[in-house]
């Protein structure tokens, strides 16, 4: 074994506890204490130990990766000003809502659906300045690559502003009606925001464990696709209402059962784009186009599964065709720009060795998912697997990175073939988040495309 690779991503734990940690923890204890006095009395038993349990967790994590630190003070603090800004009325329901059509920060930043077309614009921008960091002049030795330091910014502020739209819509929600009120990740819309800044916020702690920039060429495509279908999602379907939630999904499993699948969902999407950017790079000096086709064969596949899951064909036509061409066309151009791109990516071992954490910790979460699912089924419709649709393709989902995992750690599994299987993968695990939806009928088909 090349004794090189043993420091690769090296724990962030920090067993010593700062000044900084410290206080962090202490604001955050303070303000579960202050939404416990609050809002205690309209919280069930469940959510009053969810929010409980999340105290620990956040401290944790901030413990763990001190960037989390500003993000989640500066959420908070952003999150407390718009609510504040709302305002009070005389109803009893106690904020204006008109307020975020009259007030400037609401109106151009900080009412749910401000702060989410901000995300969608700073993850394209931030797209954008990744792939000029890729493809500009490397900086000298020593000297940091301007694309990529900016593209990283961008993109932690488009999670930065996600996750305050997250927030606002939550309250937003709950100011409408008591029977409306509802942690965001009940639809389409909804989820997709949070596969977006799930799968950003994963790819930055990799950029900073590994100390590189050039994955974020590749990560941030997926998720700039995924603000494409989004904004069609918004302006065709008008999905960003807030609508009340259907009788199956009023319950708690929602708010664990949800955000743990996408964990899962994030992860995997992120491990394909990495195997795509190990595939660009052993691939650099091919001059055989035939043995490219497949690997564009398969970004057009991928390109192609929204139109596929879509029903009405008639409508925003124009919109998929437009959508199909410019990502088929960034694939072309990626592979045509090979052996310029191959040289700049990450080694093979830290490209490896992303894709297998990324889907070691996916994988986890999703079997946590899983599993609560069936216990959710159990209580909404009296059983804990009814062979649904949704829930068959969750197995082969899990199957498939259940193997994965298998012939990594037991038949020392590496290179291409880890790297072809994991983006195959994202085809059939798009088809399970999106496709099983949309394409197939079953009790987990709350939308439509």
């Amino acid at each position: 074994m090349n004794t090189t690779t043993l420091d690769i991503g090296k724990s962030g734990w920090k067993p010593r506890v700062g000044l900084a940690d410290a206080l962090t923890s202490l604001l955050v204890i303070a303000g579960a204490v202050y939404a416990l006095n609050r809002y205690g009395p309209s919280m069930d038993v469940y959510e009053t130990w969810i929010l409980i349990g999340a105290v620990p967790s956040l401290i944790g994590l901030v413990w763990f990766w001190p960037s989390l630190r500003w993000l989640s003070l500066g959420v908070g603090a952003t999150t407390l000003l718009a609510i504040h800004l709302y305002g009070r009325t005389t109803d009893a329901f106690g904020a204006d809502l008109a307020a975020a059509e009259n007030v400037f920060l609401l109106k151009y930043f900080l009412s749910s659906q401000s702060a989410i077309l901000w995300m969608s614009l700073l993850f394209f921008i931030s797209t954008v300045f990744y792939w000029i960091g890729m493809l500009g002049r490397q900086p000298t030795e020593g000297a940091e690559n301007t694309g990529y330091r900016l593209g990283s910014r961008l993109a932690w502020a488009a999670v930065f502003m996600a996750l305050v739209g997250t927030l606002v819509r939550w309250f937003e929600s709950h100011q409408i009606a008591p029977d409306i009120g509802h942690i965001p990740v009940s639809n389409l819309y909804e989820v997709f925001i949070m596969f977006c800044w799930m799968t950003a916020l994963f790819y930055l702690y990799y950029e900073q464990q590994y100390k590189t920039g050039a994955m974020g060429a590749f990560v941030m495509l997926i998720v700039s696709a995924a603000v494409g279908f989004l904004l069609w999602y918004t302006v065709v379907r008008e999905a960003h209402q807030i609508q009340p939630l259907v009788p199956a999904l009023q319950s708690w499993w929602m708010k664990l059962h949800v955000p743990a699948n996408f964990v899962g969902y994030g992860t995997f999407a992120l491990a394909a784009m990495v195997a795509f950017a190990y595939l660009i790079k052993q691939q650099a000096a091919e001059t055989r186009w035939w043995k490219l086709a497949p690997l564009w064969l398969l970004g057009v596949v991928l390109c192609f599964e929204p139109l596929v899951f879509r029903k009405g064909a008639a409508q925003s036509g124009s919109y998929w065709i437009v959508y199909f061409g410019i990502s088929a066309l960034i694939v072309a151009g990626i592979l045509s720009l090979r052996g310029r791109i191959g040289p700049k990516l990450p080694s093979f071992e830290v490209l490896d060795d992303v894709m297998y954490k990324s889907i070691a910790v996916g994988f986890a979460f999703f079997t946590i998912a899983t599993i609560l699912g069936a216990f959710w089924a159990a209580e909404a419709w009296g059983g804990y697997w009814s062979w649904d649709p949704k829930e068959t393709w969750a197995l082969i989902v899990w199957l498939n990175y259940a193997a994965w995992l298998h012939m990594r750690l037991m038949k020392g599994l590496r290179g291409a073939v880890s790297a072809w299987w994991a983006l195959v993968g994202l085809a059939v695990t798009t088809f399970a988040f999106l496709g099983v939806n949309m394409f197939l009928s079953g009790l987990h088909s709350y939308g439509e495309l």
